[in-house]
């Protein structure tokens, strides 16, 4: 049996850009997908914290160093520019692993930068 277990989050980023004429995903500095160890194409929940919804998507690399969190394509509805966004994300595991893993979490700054 395996278990869906949080296993990183990005803790309250201002949304950047909105871009609704992309064909989909999240774009996010790629300093934010280091720290929270989330790799390109990776699944993820979005939870705005300004209106309540929740979505996922997938992560695509923004530039390093830029604070960029741009929802794209139909995600672009889900949020405003400037609303605050958890961006967690879920892996799989045996209950013996679920048992000793330690999930990250990053708390960057107003800017969306690692502190």
């Amino acid at each position: 049996m395996f278990l869906h277990i949080h296993k990183s989050k990005i803790h309250r980023v201002k949304v950047t850009q909105a871009n609704l004429n992309y064909v989909g995903s999240i774009t996010i500095d790629e300093d934010l997908m280091d720290a929270a160890d989330l790799f390109e194409g990776e699944k993820v929940q979005i939870v705005n914290n300004n209106n309540g919804e929740r979505f996922e998507t997938y992560v695509i690399k923004g530039e390093r160093g830029s604070g960029m969190i741009c929802l794209n394509g139909a995600a672009a509805r889900r949020a405003e520019v400037g609303d605050i966004v958890i961006i967690i994300c879920y892996a799989m595991m045996t209950p013996e692993e679920a048992k000793t893993y330690k999930a990250k979490a990053v708390f960057p700054d107003e800017n969306n930068r690692l502190v």
